[in-house]
């Protein structure tokens, strides 16, 4: 009865104290709350909890929605039930006349429920909405906030280049509001996008500059999330004691800061160097301790991925059967989450499951599945633009291939030789050395396939992917040769060392592109368009007079002075200075290129942004050919310098 009577007075006290706190004090709890989830996150929850005490005396609504934003995302990585509370309690106290910051928070942990629920889908219309309402709030931290979000998701969808755009944004809005934290977050979500592109090397080099600024901050989550990033990638490259060393950093961290689904990422990690050293018993042990925690850190796309090492193990430890629904609800988790990279690492390890238990019809059928979904994936890169990462995925699926038929070859030896030793099986021997026989045609069609891909790869350059220096040469002397008469135009950006220097090179790649795809659509069909290096672009025009191909260049230079480069580039424009000369018959190669060059640095000297010439055997540039010497004239006025 005395505790009760204690209870009630301490409550009481409490609650005036609330009552007597002004809504000052209350905005500095939020905003301390808000600073301490990165570094201290149950100092961040104790802060929020305190603001929302304080205001059941004073009710403030927008403060109210604040504290329980930030309350619903602490408990999002660790009880759902407990975020879903928060998120209703925010939603109810919205009104029209809240600021729609608010709602974008409200937006952005909803979706976070969502997608560790494995519904990508949702999340990402929740995402938008929040990107929305941030920019209708016209607040940036929100805003880069959501960005953030949408752009990762966007990224383990497979929609890459998107993904990176929204990522670039935020990390241009943290670094234009020096939120160096926040800044180092978005690098580290670069870096897991460059992971699912296959370019391990940025992916390294971007997490390891974002531990830099973390370890300087105390952001001890933030470092958790980025070690386990690298992880992954140390994953993907095969260095198994370096990945180890990250996860194993990831579980100390996650245990010092209570964060119990990073704990679980973790093990899955250690449960992934496990199975990949052959040790499936020390993987199911890791996985099982990783499966309780779920409970306290549900996670769709985490279960999934645990379900996924558990098949792995169950085959390593020769009790493939008992790891088949392991790997089904793993496929079916990836498959609603629409994470291809995973869908075809699930169909691999089915096949090979299958594989283990003689059923070999529906290992095959896995195989199928996991080249169809490979091939998606290959094809969604493709699309993004992501011509680097071709050669790399082709040479790896070249060597696995390889492997493969080297395996299948022996597979079909010792089928023979069992066949001596087992007449009762020759039958069953038969239909699998025809079965085997089908799939090395279907292989050995595949490589062929993939090398007349990588010969074309070895002709595209891989930014603007137009032709390059090797291809557009090739054919300019192969013109030479056979005496075709030919225009030749060498073009060059101007001042394009100082937009990298400015504005990055992300900056002058987007320029370089842009550029690429305006000189696409002003060069004749006929042309020949490549990029020669650099910012040096070269156009052949078969069969065209000096005069046409002064024309083509004069043009060309218009289009790219019109280019609206402000998204870039928001105090300069685009211009290029172009030389031009034709080959004849009797030419050689080396000198129509030294012509074409001279005219470029007359160009250059002549102010840039503009049109010069030298015709085949002439001492000199010429600017104004005949009879359009007036509108030569023009040519040679540059409009702007730049």
């Amino acid at each position: 009865m005395k505790r009760c009577l204690l209870a009630i007075v301490l409550l009481l006290g409490a609650a005036g104290a609330a009552r007597a706190q002004p809504p000052a004090s209350v905005r500095a709890l939020i905003d301390q709350s808000r600073a301490a989830i990165r570094s201290d996150p149950e100092r961040s929850r104790s802060l929020a909890e305190q603001a929302l005490a304080a205001l059941a005396g004073q009710p403030d609504s927008d403060l109210q929605i604040a504290a329980h934003s930030l309350l619903c995302d602490y408990h999002a990585d660790r009880d759902r039930r407990a975020a879903e509370q928060h998120l209703l309690a925010g939603r109810a106290l919205l009104s029209p006349t809240s600021r729609p910051a608010l709602a974008a928070q409200l937006f952005g942990c909803e979706g976070e429920l969502s997608e560790l629920a494995g519904e990508t889908a949702r999340a990402l219309v929740l995402y938008q909405q929040a990107v929305a309402a941030a920019q209708a709030a016209h607040d940036d931290e929100v805003l880069a906030n959501a960005l953030f979000q949408r752009g990762y998701l966007r990224g383990v969808r497979g929609e890459l280049s998107q993904g990176l755009t929204d990522l670039r944004r935020a990390l241009d809005i943290y670094e234009r509001m020096q939120l160096p934290q926040q800044a180092s977050n978005t690098l580290n979500a670069v870096a897991t996008l460059y992971n699912r592109m296959g370019d391990q090397a940025q992916s390294r080099l971007h997490s390891e500059q974002a531990l830099k600024v973390q370890r300087a901050a105390g952001l001890l989550r933030e470092q958790a999330v980025t070690h386990h990033n690298l992880g992954r990638v140390l994953e993907n490259l095969g260095d198994w004691p370096a990945a180890r060393s990250s996860f194993e950093a990831v579980l100390a961290l996650s245990r010092q800061i209570g964060y119990p689904r990073g704990e679980a990422y973790a093990l899955r990690g250690l449960a992934s160097v496990s199975n990949a050293e052959g040790n499936g018993i020390a993987a199911l042990e890791l996985l099982a301790r990783a499966t309780a925690l779920l409970d306290k850190a549900p996670d769709q796309r985490l279960r999934a991925q645990i379900e996924l090492q558990r098949g792995i193990a169950m085959r390593l430890v020769r009790r493939p059967g008992e790891g088949l629904p392991a790997l089904k609800l793993a496929l079916e988790i990836f498959e609603n989450a629409q994470s291809q990279a995973e869908v075809a690492a699930a169909h691999g390890e089915l096949a090979a499951t299958h594989a283990a238990l003689g059923e070999h019809k529906l290992a095959y059928e896995h195989s199928l599945e996991f080249k169809r979904a490979s091939d998606r994936l290959l094809k969604r890169q493709i699309d993004e633009r992501f011509a680097a990462l071709k050669v790399e995925f082709d040479t790896a699926v070249t060597d696995k291939e390889n492997q493969l038929l080297k395996r299948e070859k022996a597979a079909a030896e010792h089928a023979l030789v069992q066949e001596q030793h087992a007449s009762a099986l020759r039958a069953v021997a038969l239909l699998l050395a025809a079965l085997l026989v089908a799939v090395l045609a279907m292989l050995v069609l595949r490589h062929r396939r993939a090398s007349r891909r990588m010969h074309g790869l070895a002709m595209t350059d891989e930014l603007t992917l137009l032709a390059n220096r090797r291809q557009l040469l090739g054919n300019l002397k192969g013109m030479i040769a056979a005496g075709k008469p030919c225009g030749l135009l060498i073009a060059d950006l101007d001042l394009f060392k100082a937009i990298n220097d400015r504005h990055g090179h992300l900056v002058g790649d987007e320029v370089l592109r842009a550029v690429a795809a305006t000189m696409r659509e002003v060069v004749p069909g006929s042309a020949q368009l490549g990029r020669l290096g650099g910012e040096e672009f070269i156009v052949l025009l078969p069969g065209s007079t000096l005069e046409q191909s002064m024309d083509v260049a004069e043009k060309t230079r218009q289009a790219i002075a019109a280019l609206d480069a402000s998204r870039w580039l928001p105090d300069r424009g685009i211009t290029i200075s172009i030389g031009v000369t034709v080959c004849g018959a009797k030419d050689e190669l080396s000198a129509a290129l030294r012509r074409a060059d001279d005219a470029l640095y007359a160009a250059k000297h002549d102010g840039r942004n503009c049109v010069r010439a030298i015709d085949i055997g002439a001492p000199g540039r010429i600017d104004e050919p005949e009879p359009r010497a007036a509108q030569a004239m023009a040519w040679a006025t540059p409009d702007t310098v730049q």
